[in-house]
């Protein structure tokens, strides 16, 4: 590995670094506990299921739930928006097969139009794609409104958009959701620890997040928040051991059991219940608070540069409707990677060029056949002065281009 300094800006793939804390616990579970969650009742399996089960409540209070037994535990958001998704409209086509339409919008992540598509391709579902702002990427919630039709059984939405860092007015999408009685899915795989999230004030049924991300915990964790009552207009998608009423051969009613099959990620979630109190114990509302002073550095180091530099800032263009993550286009950087290439040989800056998994979005900005954009993601650790020095190091590198 380089041992030069790196800074390091793909907070959106994952966050880096954790709190000790995370780090701590994963290891005293290693090592002191080891026991599965549920599956036994000496004093160590009690304990593991103690910490699964602080995690649950740190995460219900994290986002204002209605009982924690409601936050069921994935692998990932990919894995929680699955489950969301096959589930509702197993149920719904199930119980009325024509109720087999879903809306999703132009800016959301192939973790939610891959499953559409799945499903649409086999004939199950018909889908709805709300375009966007084409500038700023904002979705219209009156457009939401007026794709919903009698057959409409779920309405699914990126909170913040993980390449342009676009934020949509889920609260208003959610008020339209629940007039219609439509579930109302929310992927907050770009927002979870980093914006404020109140599940009942923002009228969200079910909430996908990673652990991974926002919430600083390990690769491997996710979470899915699922309304009460709504666990029952679902149905499960795989099914196994539980350690409850064993002595059935059908899944539990119950929640969380219902929709966890199969031994946990115990070591992961319990590394995750530490990212999660560290994120209580700072406030979600003071490390938003930093984070727009970042996003106020990185736009405010941007507008500097202007359309002089050749560059230019895709989606909002202020504070106002974003969160910390930025995608750019260098004119003479032809294939964005190239500009990741060069900040990271040159500055140590660590970002990712690409696609980022949501093609629909590329589409409306226009950047989908040019290969992408180059990505800057933020997290808690990073500061005003980190920020400026990208801002210089961007700056640098069109200067030295332009001049070629």
């Amino acid at each position: 590995m380089p041992t030069a300094p790196r800074l390091y800006m793909d907070n959106a793939a994952t966050s880096f670094p954790k709190p000790k804390a995370v780090h701590e616990a994963m290891m005293r579970y290693a090592t002191e506990i080891g026991a599965s969650p549920g599956r036994g009742a000496y004093a160590e399996a009690r304990e593991a299921g103690r910490l699964m089960q602080q995690c649950r409540q740190r995460l219900n209070t994290l986002i204002h739930g209605e009982d924690p037994n409601h936050v069921v535990f994935t692998l990932n958001t990919s894995d929680a928006l699955n489950m969301a998704i096959r589930g509702v409209l197993d149920y719904a086509v199930g119980h009325d097969p024509n109720r087999n339409h879903v809306i999703t919008t132009w800016l959301d992540h192939n973790s939610v139009l891959r499953p559409y598509n799945a499903l649409a391709d086999r004939s199950r579902v018909e889908q709805t794609r709300v375009p966007c702002d084409p500038q700023t990427g904002v979705v219209d919630p009156d457009d939401i409104r007026k794709a919903i039709t009698p057959r409409t059984a779920l309405i699914a939405c990126v909170h913040g958009s993980n390449v342009t860092g676009t934020l949509q007015p889920v609260r208003a999408i959610g008020a339209v959701a629940r007039e219609h009685d439509i579930p109302f899915l929310v992927d907050a795989a770009q927002t979870m620890g980093h914006v404020p999230i109140d599940v009942q004030a923002d009228l969200i049924d079910l909430l996908a997040f990673p652990g991974h991300k926002g919430l600083l915990g390990p690769l491997g964790t996710g979470g899915l928040y699922i309304r009460p009552g709504i666990e029952k207009r679902m149905t499960t998608y795989r099914e196994g051991g539980t350690g409850s009423v064993s002595e059935h051969d059908t899944q539990p009613d119950f929640m969380p059991d219902r929709f966890e099959p199969g031994s946990h990620n115990a070591i992961g979630v319990i590394g995750l219940s530490e990212g999660v109190d560290y994120i209580l114990q700072r406030g979600v509302d003071n490390l938003w608070s930093h984070e727009q002073d970042l996003i106020r550095a990185m736009i405010g180091g941007l507008t500097e540069m202007g359309e002089l530099a050749g560059l230019t800032l895709f989606g909002p263009q202020g504070v106002k409707d974003r969160c910390g993550v930025f995608a750019v286009r260098v004119q003479g950087f032809n294939d964005p990677q190239t500009l990741s290439d060069a900040l990271e040989r040159d500055y140590g800056i660590l970002t990712r060029s690409g696609i980022h998994c949501a093609p629909l979005a590329h589409r409306t900005f226009g950047t989908h056949d040019l290969g992408g954009m180059t990505r800057f993601s933020f997290g808690p650790f990073l500061t005003v002065a980190d920020v400026q020095f990208a801002c210089d190091a961007l700056s640098q590198l069109c200067q030295k281009h332009a001049a070629v």
